[in-house]
C-alpha cells in the first residue's frame, strides 16, 4: 500500500470512529511500535539513493505528525461526547430523598501488590521498600551502570533540580539498600512506584508500578527461579501457565532473560518480565563475595500484569480517577 492510500483509509476510519477504544485501535495499529507506519520507517533501508530516502522519509514524518494530530482531535471530540453523555445521567433530581454515601474501596494496583506480597510471602520472601527519590549511585552505578554508560539510555530519566537526585525507574535500588544491610541468604521482594520520562499511550506511563526480585544465596541458579517463578505465575493468574526464557541484556545481570508467558486463555506468548543471574560486579559493590555466593534477581511491571490478568486494553485508565473503571475490581 502506498503511503498517501494508507493516509486517506485512516481519515476515512477515524471519521466512522464511534468511541475512544476503536480510536485506541486505529492508534496502535497504524503508529504503534508495530504499526504501519513504523513498516514504513523500517523500508527506507531498502532506498540507497541518499535523496530519495530523505524525501521519502520526509514524507512518512509529515504523514505520522498528520494522523497524530488526526486522532488526537477526534479523541477530544470522543471525550466531550462521552463526558456530555456523563453528565446526562448523572443529573440531580433534588426533589429525591438523599442517599446514603457508597463506601470506598481498595484501588485494583493495591489488591494486586498485597496478593504478589501474599504468594511470595509463602515461598519465604521478605517484603522490602525504599525511597522515590534517589541518586544516581542507587538507580545506576551500584547495579554496573556507570556513567557515560550506553545502557542508561534504556532508563529515560526525571532528574531532579537538586543535584545529583531523580526519580527511581526502577526499583532495583532497594536490592542495592538491602543487600548493604543484611547478609546473605537472602530473598526479597521490593514492590513500589517508578517513573520513566517517555511519551504515554495504551502501554505506557511516565509513573508505574513494579515489582522487583531478589534471591541470593550459595549455588542459587536460573533452574531455582523457574520453579520459583512458576509458582508466582500459577497461583497469580490461578491457572496452568506456561513459560519460555530468551537471552537477552541487562547490565546488572549475567545470563539475563526475558520471561514469556502462554495463559491458557490464548495462544500467544506474552512478554511479561526480565530476569537473570545477579551481575558478580553488582554483588561486590555491595561487600558480597561472587566467588562464594550466587544470586537470581527479575522485575516485572504490575499494571502489566493486571492487564494480562483482567484484558484491561489501556495503562492510563488507572490513572484517570474513573469511577467506572475502579468500580468493576
Amino acid at each position: 500500500m502506498e503511503l498517501f492510500q494508507l493516509v486517506e483509509e485512516v481519515k476515512e476510519k477515524i471519521a466512522k470512529v464511534k468511541n475512544l477504544a476503536e480510536l485506541r485501535e486505529i492508534e496502535v495499529e497504524i503508529l504503534g511500535r508495530k504499526g504501519k507506519i513504523s513498516l514504513f520507517l523500517k523500508g527506507l533501508k531498502k532506498i540507497k539513493a541518499l535523496e530519495e530516502r530523505r524525501r521519502k522519509g520526509k514524507e512518512i514524518n509529515e504523514a505520522k505528525s498528520f494522523l497524530t494530530e488526526l486522532i488526537r482531535r477526534k479523541e477530544e471530540i470522543l471525550a466531550r461526547q462521552l463526558e456530555e453523555e456523563i453528565l446526562k445521567k448523572e443529573e440531580i433530581d433534588i426533589s429525591q430523598p438523599g442517599i446514603k454515601p457508597r463506601k470506598g474501596h481498595l484501588h485494583l494496583i493495591t489488591k494486586t501488590i498485597w496478593q504478589i506480597e501474599e504468594i511470595f510471602k509463602k515461598m519465604g520472601f521478605a517484603v522490602a521498600d525504599g525511597p522515590e527519590i534517589e541518586t544516581p549511585y542507587y538507580n545506576f552505578d551500584a547495579l554496573n551502570i556507570p556513567e557515560n554508560h550506553p545502557a542508561r539510555d534504556l532508563w529515560d530519566t526525571f532528574w531532579l533540580k537538586k543535584k545529583n537526585y531523580l526519580l527511581r525507574t526502577h526499583t532495583s535500588p532497594v536490592q542495592i539498600r538491602y543487600m548493604e544491610k543484611k547478609n546473605p541468604p537472602l530473598r526479597i521482594i521490593a514492590p513500589g512506584k517508578v517513573f520513566r520520562y517517555e511519551a504515554t499511550d495504551a502501554s505506557h506511563e511516565i509513573q508505574f508500578h513494579q515489582i522487583e526480585g531478589l534471591m541470593v544465596d550459595k549455588k542459587v541458579s536460573l533452574g531455582n527461579f523457574k520453579a520459583i517463578i512458576k509458582e508466582f505465575f500459577n497461583e497469580f493468574f490461578s491457572e496452568e501457565t506456561d513459560i519460555r526464557f530468551r537471552p537477552s541484556y541487562f547490565p546488572f545481570t549475567e545470563p539475563s532473560v526475558e520471561i514469556d508467558i502462554k495463559p491458557k486463555k490464548t495462544d500467544k506468548w506474552l512478554e511479561i518480565m526480565g530476569a537473570g543471574m545477579v551481575h558478580p560486579k553488582v554483588l561486590a559493590n555491595v561487600k558480597i563475595n561472587p566467588l562464594e555466593w550466587t544470586g537470581f534477581a527479575f522485575g516485572a511491571g504490575i499494571e502489566r500484569l493486571i492487564m494480562i490478568k483482567y484484558n484491561i486494553p489501556d495503562i492510563r485508565l488507572f490513572y484517570k480517577g474513573d469511577l467506572r473503571f475502579i468500580r468493576q475490581f
